[in-house]
């Protein structure tokens, strides 16, 4: 593609020659010629001095390039869009395999793809070009809007719902049991069944291994925009709200209600019944036993104030010789008390 086109469909000011072909895209210190590289952090700037690229993404105000330069306020939005330009998705025709089973009242939308051993169950239904990569099963009255890309083994239990544009990554599994139970007299626990459902709205990607469980009563919900990473488990009627972004391994407890825009650090875990507030920010490994208020960012366990959390762990490193100093000094602070005690009859 040249560069002038390329400028124009990424929105970019173009500063150079814009007949160069660009063939890929590349990271900075990967990048030869006919490579599209970027610039979204300044400390590669000088990387990028030297880089051997053809063309470079970088910001309005960042210095020049020793090559060919698309400018822009956002660069590593650009450089997203630019690698979709150069590795579009592969998408299978559409079709029912005939190695599918389908139950006879399950509806199909047009543009459809479905794969090898995919299970399709009564009632089900499958909105317009949505892929269904083999080996996934859609339970009984499932509903799954447009433009969906499920792939291999995913899970998709009875009654849940998805909404458009969504991405389900390998091995994910939707309306699984919640983990309720109680204890009988005998000690023994009895299983609450968990009949509700899942709804997943629109344009939510959820990674690999990632499951998402079914609540007896109501419901478990994810918001539209929210994109969360592989093997991150999210409880029984928990409610995640818009542009959630959580990070791999996270675990948010059930009736647990995380608002919008929050950020999750990897393995990050969450108390049930609790309100994550809007913007809030939990960094990674950490623990959140009690609600944040809009706004927050925390870390640690019990997680506090990520400032704090930061002072604290410093001192932490220094526990054990801060136990050995204090010991010493409690030891000469007893000899001295000894030796200044008075002796024998004080009123001789």
């Amino acid at each position: 593609m040249k560069l002038r086109d390329l400028a124009e469909r990424l929105a970019c000011r173009l500063e150079g020659d814009g007949e160069v072909e660009i063939v890929r895209v590349a990271g900075v210190q990967h990048a030869g010629p006919g490579d599209l590289t970027f610039l979204a952090n300044p400390k590669y700037e000088a990387a990028v001095a030297h880089t051997r690229a053809s063309a470079v993404l970088l910001r309005d105000e960042a210095p020049r390039a020793p090559c060919a330069m698309l400018r822009t306020s956002d660069p590593y939005l650009a450089f997203a869009r630019a690698v979709g330009f150069f590795a579009p998705a592969w998408r299978p025709a559409p079709g029912i395999h005939a190695l599918a089973a389908v139950a006879s009242d399950a509806r199909v939308g047009g543009g459809v793809s479905i794969g090898a051993f995919v299970s399709i169950g009564e009632g089900a239904s499958i909105g317009d070009n949505t892929v269904v990569f083999p080996n996934v099963t859609i339970g009984p009255g499932a509903r799954i809007g447009a433009d969906c890309v499920i792939h291999s083994n995913v899970a998709i239990r009875e009654r849940v719902v998805i909404g458009s544009r969504v991405v389900l990554q390998n091995g994910v599994v939707i309306g699984s049991d919640g983990y309720g139970f109680v204890r009988r007299g005998d000690g023994t626990h009895e299983k609450i069944p968990q009949v509700a459902t899942v709804v997943i709205e629109d344009d939510v990607e959820l990674g690999a291994n990632t499951t998402v469980d079914r609540p007896a009563v109501g419901e478990t919900r994810i918001r539209s925009g929210t994109k969360i990473d592989n093997l991150v488990q999210i409880g029984h009627g928990v409610t995640v709200g818009r542009n959630v972004l959580m990070a791999a391994q996270v675990g948010i407890a059930g009736s647990t209600d995380v608002e919008d825009d929050v950020v999750f650090g990897g393995q990050a875990g969450v108390s049930g019944h609790l309100t994550i507030g809007r913007g809030s920010v939990v960094v990674a490994q950490s623990g959140v036993a009690n609600s944040l208020k809009p706004g927050t960012t925390v870390g640690g366990y019990p997680a506090i104030d990520s400032r704090e959390w930061r002072k604290a762990s410093i001192v932490f490193k220094r526990l054990p010789e801060l136990k050995r100093r204090i010991e010493e000094l409690e030891a000469r602070l007893a000899a001295q008390v000894s030796r200044a005690a008075p002796t024998g009859d004080p009123s001789r």
